[in-house]
């Protein structure tokens, strides 16, 4: 764990954002086995392996003078036969493993002390393990049953810490043969632990548990393992991890053996400056097995002891063939670039060192190629190049055409993705994943449905002899107040068209699979503006359950949430149980919105559709979502205004979005100079020096400011607006602004509070203006004194603290 500050980092390191450089000199094609002449000045020395990977095994010499000669740019690789230019070729080659091997044939096909195949002996005890007879010091294989050191003393060793004692346990499959201690093995997240002991992960692909841990197919299907450590992949391209070395048809060496080269400057572990989350600077938890950095307040988390992981290395996330990655090489900027399959890199790169872990990757932009690992590179999103039409004439057009190549491959790719498992899901018939299905809402735990009495129920003027009583078109106050009528209060009795809620009056709906957003609902006819869709059910929770509903969510990789606010202490949770409007889908232009009614005393959540929608057409509505964890959560909603991210502020409304191009086809004159405005200021607003600030996040406001001239202990997080907006007095919303410090001012308090200065004619408050409410006379000079004691600046400070939405 290190929590750092960019102001001190002796490394560049830059954001993905537009600025002027040149694209990364790569490896050069003409080259073969020289690494770049490029110099980097690390900002602290090279991760130790044991503080991010499993340590590698020390090599053991190879069996024969042949296999000594092939060792490959000094990593264990198979002999050339079993190489091949695909991953796919590889892991379907067939090696030929002879001698007592037995029903475990296609489990272990390498020597477990040297790591290479040939004629193996296989031990009849519990382990399976196969070895050659000259690594365990015999000239032939010998008669009869034949058992390992260690199951001939009884003692095995944890094929995790490799260390052995009389604590490890054998994993439940019978043909498995691997020990490990409880401890050791439960840190995976693909171990499934059972009454009587549990399943290792071998036996399941770590890419599909990632994406889906509820996914049976996970499991299922040729399997190949990591002959060190308890890692399992299936056996294609779409699954195995990049940077992975095959040494079988169904074994290999995983990522996580990559060591470091000493004194490679590209094998040197680096982190963003900025945090996953909000995108700001300033001190930063780092994980060390990634470039990724968080602040901690973000996370809200406690500052962890000792070295620390995100939630994606800790899961066991690793880059794969055909993914898009911002890369760091030797002193250039962050990069994007394709993660590509053996048979496309050209032959000259592929003979260059390389270690285990180590994947080639293509610019786009230059397309030139490179080697690297885990630690240097970080997943594009959707989105990470949405300021590229910002982007000023003086941008490296490399660079800019790198940005439109990544974003035009990633949604290329994304499309192929979607349309695959959306096939794969239709064949199969795939049903919506379980529910229980419930008509009301439900209190949990301390939570109460509240019922009110007759008495209290407001009444409304329509009469039953109206044409439509309390309708949508009806001039009923209840309606307008949006309070649903109650049948035994309503004049209108039973023709009352009211209780939508109460008599569950739901617009025909159906559940489908869409093409990019899981399950979703579609009408089956056609609904009119303003229509009642359904009420939003499920269980209603209060804030302490949904955080912890939450933080399990998170330690078991459940992406998906059913959670809605209901009131400012209780929330409605449809994941459990609910009905069918927890499959309705965001959408950043939405054709249905979200109404708090309130229904016989208590409130009700309850979906309206905003225009007049055609059969078929799905249903959706804007979340609202305020995001928290590693980061952010793609929106995959395609509406012209899409921001990229669920909770992200939607870009234009559809309005906007047909006056701007109505003006687009207006001529507009050439600006002789271009003026840039910057987003973020770079001093503090209150001091005016620099150092680790944070900035307010009110739309608009650049002003940034130290915690200490606050008086914030900590960091604020979430949507935090500075004191600028506030009235210094009161606290109220503020109307007129000092623009030589944060002091403002309500309209009612802001009367001789700010004047405007002689000096520079900038509106001032007394704290800084020589001039204050007396303004100098010509010729004049008046010593200007500081107070300390100013009470406007100590009521600013106590109303300046802002509890974070």
């Amino acid at each position: 764990m290190l929590a750092k500050k960019t102001q001190v980092e002796s490394v560049k390191k830059e954001k993905p954002v537009p600025s002027t450089s040149s694209a990364p000199a790569a490896a050069p094609q003409h080259s073969e086995s020289k690494d770049l002449p490029v110099v980097l000045t690390p900002n602290r020395p090279p991760s130790p392996p044991g503080s991010k990977t499993p340590k590698q095994e020390a090599e053991v010499e190879a069996c024969s003078t042949e296999e000594k000669q092939n060792v490959h740019t000094g990593t264990l690789t198979p002999k050339p036969e079993v190489l091949s230019v695909s991953l796919n070729d590889n892991l379907s080659s067939q090696v030929d493993v002879k001698g007592k091997i037995g029903a475990t044939s296609l489990k272990e096909n390498v020597c477990q002390v040297c790591e290479r195949t040939g004629d193996l002996l296989v031990c009849d005890g519990h382990c399976y393990g196969a070895f050659h007879p000259l690594c365990i010091g015999l000239s032939a294989a010998p008669k009869g049953k034949f058992l390992c050191r260690e199951c001939n003393a009884g003692v095995h060793t944890c094929f995790v810490c490799k260390k052995s004692d009389n604590g490890v346990k054998r994993c439940i499959i019978p043909l498995c043969g691997k020990f490990y201690h409880t401890d050791c093995i439960l840190v995976y997240s693909a171990t499934q632990p059972h009454n009587k002991g549990f399943r290792c992960p071998l036996h399941v692909c770590l890419s599909c548990h990632i994406t889906n841990p509820l996914n049976i197919c996970s499991s299922k299907g040729r399997l190949a393992r990591c002959v060190r450590c308890p890692v399992a992949y299936h056996a294609n391209d779409n699954c195995m991890a990049a940077g992975s070395l095959v040494l079988a048809n169904n074994s290999f060496l995983c990522p996580n053996h990559f060591t470091p080269r000493k004194g490679c400057k590209n094998h040197e572990h680096i982190n963003v400056s900025w945090c996953f989350v909000c995108s700001e600077g300033g001190s930063l938890l780092c994980c060390e097995a990634c470039p990724a950095a968080f602040h901690r307040e973000c996370l809200n988390i406690e500052m962890p002891q000792g070295s620390w992981f995100c939630n994606d290395c800790k899961a066991g996330k690793r880059p794969r063939i055909k993914d898009i990655l911002w890369v760091k090489w030797g002193r250039y900027r962050w990069w994007p670039a394709e993660v590509c399959l053996a048979k496309d890199v050209p032959n000259n790169i592929l003979r260059m060192k390389h270690e285990v872990g180590e994947f080639p990757v293509q610019f786009f932009g230059s397309k030139d190629f490179v080697w690297t690992y885990q630690a240097r590179v970080f997943p594009y999103m959707e989105g990470d190049t949405h300021s590229i039409e910002k982007m000023g004439k003086g941008t490296d057009a490399v660079y800019k055409n790198a940005l439109t190549e990544a974003a035009e491959r990633f949604r290329e790719l994304q499309a192929e993705k979607e349309m695959k498992q959306l096939q794969e899901e239709r064949k199969s018939d795939k049903k919506p994943p379980p529910y229980k299905p419930i008509k009301v809402n439900r209190p949990i735990g301390k939570v109460q449905i509240i019922t009110a009495d007759l008495s209290e129920i407001p009444r409304c003027n329509c009469k039953a002899s109206d044409e439509n009583p309390c309708g949508i078109d009806s001039e009923c106050i209840n309606r307008m107040l949006m309070y649903e009528c109650h049948p035994q209060v309503c004049a209108a009795g039973e023709r009352c068209q009211n209780q939508a809620f109460t008599k569950r009056q739901y617009t025909p709906v159906e559940i489908v699979r869409t093409l990019s957003c899981g399950w979703g609902l579609v009408g089956v006819s056609d609904i009119k503006k303003g229509a009642f869709v359904c009420e939003y059910v499920g269980e209603v929770i209060d804030e302490e359950e949904c955080r912890a509903r939450i933080r399990h969510a998170q330690e078991n990789d459940i992406c998906n949430f059913y959670m809605l606010t209901l009131d400012k202490d209780r929330i409605i949770d449809a994941g459990p149980k609910g009905n069918q409007a927890r499959f309705m889908n965001h959408c950043c232009q939405p054709n249905c919105e979200t109404q708090k009614w309130t229904v016989n005393g208590d409130t009700r959540v309850g979906l309206f559709s905003l225009q007049d929608i055609p059969k078929g057409m799905e249903l959706n509505f804007n979340y609202n979502l305020e995001c928290l964890g590693n980061g952010k959560t793609a929106c995959k909603c395609g509406a012209p205004n899409c921001s990229g991210f669920l909770g992200v502020r939607p870009k234009l409304s559809a309005e906007k979005l047909k006056l701007k191009e109505g003006k687009r086809k207006v001529p507009m004159k050439k600006k002789t100079k271009q003026e840039v405005t910057k987003e973020r200021e770079d001093e503090c607003f209150s001091c005016g020096d620099g150092g680790q600030i944070v900035s307010c996040k009110k739309p608009g406001c650049p002003k940034v400011y130290h915690a200490d001239c606050l008086n914030l202990a900590k960091r604020p997080a979430g949507r935090w607006e500075c004191p600028w907006h506030q009235c210094d007095i009161c606290g109220k919303e503020a109307a007129s602004f000092c623009e030589m410090c944060p002091n403002s001012y309500c309209k009612e308090h802001r009367e001789g509070m700010l004047f405007i200065s002689k000096l520079d004619g900038k509106l001032s408050c007394s704290e800084h203006d020589p001039c204050g409410p007396d303004p100098l006379e010509p010729g004049e000079i008046r010593e200007y004194v500081h107070s300390k004691d100013n009470k406007v600046s100590e009521r600013r400070r106590e109303f300046g603290i802002l509890v974070p939405t």
